[in-house]
């Protein structure tokens, strides 16, 4: 491709709106446009990027026996409510009506669908298991759509489902995907972690999140270097000792004005916050509830939700008003002691072993000392609704856990028969039994893959693409585009290695060298050619964007050079 003839539109400055690298430099690259907050274009270059990751995906899928089809984006209301997912997913859905004031949705996700596709033309044992995906566009209308292409409202995923017709298939099918996406990310050059997910919407039993590693992730994951445990936080189990040979105390209510936090109520009686009893109030599903922790530690809300029993958008932190109503005093003063009747308390494990707590008193200005869980209050004992901290213990191992950010560029579900079931779609088993399919859902963010890539590949020049997925393999800068000899000796190169096969760009712009030179590192192609004064002489600079050291050599030499390059890659021409 000749460079003068390209829709590259690149950008000097970092749009304002760009908060993290790979949102900056897709935009300066000239690789996504904006079209509304959460919707982007993919112009020519990073369009080229994500039809290669697509590839990959293909290859790797197709390697396990997965069948490609594509589904419609828009789906009906009625699947969707047969699985009971119609409310359940919630505002996130785009949702539409045609003429006819049917209802659809604009699809989030394609379990259902697929489910209802095969449960009229599967049905025996024989014909298990079967495999299918769809690399398609879909559609979550996001709160805060941010980070450009990561967390936005429309994007380009990988689905794939199995159907089996046991427990046992379902887990050797999980066990092929999860090689699959190992493949696939190693393929991508990502440093990614696998890690124990929260299945969320999504239901089923066991889940695992692809994590690329990178700082400005919005996942955490906590891992142990000493033994093979990692789950993200909202999945963490989180291990807190709790040791007390304190004898009960007699209840004390204190006067505490304007006390209102942890960290106040710290200073105010001069003693540890793992001392007080946190209570945080929530509505749920429309209901008040009172969560109770350790002071000082956070409360998971993805633990509480599943507990629950609710989508994540049907809970809420309560306003001053509900909090007034349950405990008679104002924010900050609320404890689990002569909350209203009928209010619903949970109680996180480790505040049943805890003695002598300080909490709130439900009276403005007061807090109670000496509170005893069993003897001074009850309530739903729920064994974990913490939120995993580094340096708490593995729950596998016993050593210290680290933490690390990532962004999740793919996940696998075992969803048993949440969907087989609810959709009544089923088979003949080797008796002649009907059965539910036993199913298992695979994701990759193909989109997000794209800006993850970018996220661990670039400096402060711009990407540097890894050359498997770079829009071109080679660029050819041609330094001075009205002289004569380096014209030609850069013509001359870009059909020797189009003729090879090879993807290259043809830097043949009436532009200042420092243009060319910064635009070239911008986009990040990994292979570099430059065409200067020794043009005269068959000599060029031969360069890679990832170290930056410049080499001459001949004209005769570039492709064979070029050819070890990809050798080294283990890339096919």
């Amino acid at each position: 491709m000749r460079m003068s003839n390209m829709y590259m539109p690149t950008l000097r400055e970092v749009p304002t709106e760009a908060e993290i690298p790979s949102h900056q430099l897709l935009l300066r690259a000239g690789m996504i446009r904006k079209l509304v907050s959460g919707v982007y274009s993919y112009l020519p270059l990073g369009y080229r990027v994500i039809r290669k990751i697509e590839d990959i995906v293909r290859e790797e899928m197709d390697n396990i026996g997965c069948q490609e089809l594509l589904m419609s984006a828009i789906q009906p209301r009625e699947l969707w409510e047969e699985s009971g997912r119609w409310s359940d997913f919630g505002p996130e859905m785009f949702r539409l009506k045609d003429r006819h004031e049917r209802e659809f949705c604009l699809g989030p996700t394609h379990e259902e669908y697929f489910t209802d596709l095969i449960k009229n033309e599967v049905n025996s044992y024989k014909q298990l298991p079967l495999y299918l995906y769809q690399i398609q566009t879909k559609y979550r209308d996001e709160k805060r759509p941010r980070f450009g292409v990561i967390r936005a409202r429309e994007f380009i995923m990988k689905d794939a489902y199995s159907f089996d017709k046991d427990e046992e298939g379902m887990k050797e099918s999980y066990k092929k995907m999860w090689e699959a996406y190992d493949k696939i990310f190693t393929r991508l050059k990502l440093n990614f972690r696998v890690v124990e997910g929260d299945s969320g919407a999504m239901g089923g039993s066991d889940s695992h999140e692809f994590m690329a590693v990178a700082d400005t992730g919005e996942g955490v994951i906590a891992y142990c270097d000493n033994c093979d445990y990692a789950a993200t936080d909202e999945k963490a189990k989180v291990v807190y000792t709790v040791e007390s040979n304190e004898a009960e105390k007699e209840m004390e209510k204190v006067y505490t004005p304007d006390v209102t936090t942890i960290e106040a109520l710290e200073e105010f009686f001069n003693i540890g916050k793992s001392k007080f009893g946190k209570a945080l109030v929530y509505v749920a599903a429309g209901e008040p509830v009172v969560v109770i922790i350790p002071g000082d530690r956070e409360l998971n809300e993805t633990k509480l939700v599943n507990y629950l029993g609710i989508p994540e958008h049907e809970l809420a932190m309560a306003d001053e008003s509900v909090i007034e109503e349950i405990s008679n005093a104002k924010k900050g003063f609320t404890g689990p002691v002569g909350l209203k009747d009928g209010i619903r308390v949970l109680v996180d494990s480790r505040i049943t072993k805890m003695k002598n707590l300080i909490v709130g008193g439900n009276e403005t200005d007061y807090h109670i000392k000496n509170v005893n869980y069993g003897r001074d209050f009850e309530g739903e004992v729920v064994e974990d609704l913490l939120l995993v901290e580094e340096g708490d213990i593995c729950p596998k191992c016993g050593k210290p856990l680290k933490m690390d950010r990532g962004i999740e560029v793919g996940n696998i579900f075992q969803l048993g028969i949440k969907y087989s079931e609810s959709l009544n779609a089923k088979f003949l088993d080797e008796n002649g039994k009907e059965k539910p399919f036993i199913m298992g859902s695979y994701g990759i963010g193909v989109s997000r893959t794209l800006a993850a890539i970018v996220e661990q590949h670039h400096d402060e020049n711009g990407i540097i693409w890894p050359l498997v997925v770079a829009p071109y393999h080679v660029v050819i800068t041609v330094v001075n585009s009205k002289n004569e000899e380096q014209s030609q000796v850069g013509e001359k190169l870009y059909k020797e290695l189009k003729d090879a096969g090879i993807e290259v760009l043809l830097d043949d712009r009436k532009e200042r060298a420092g243009v060319k030179f910064n635009d070239r590192d911008l986009i990040g192609i990994p292979i570099r050619i430059t065409v200067g004064k020794k043009a005269g002489e068959n000599i060029v600079e031969y360069s890679l964007r990832k170290d930056n050291e410049k080499e001459e050599i001949a004209v005769e030499e570039v492709l064979e050079r070029i050819k070890e390059e990809f050798n080294k890659e283990g890339i096919k021409l």
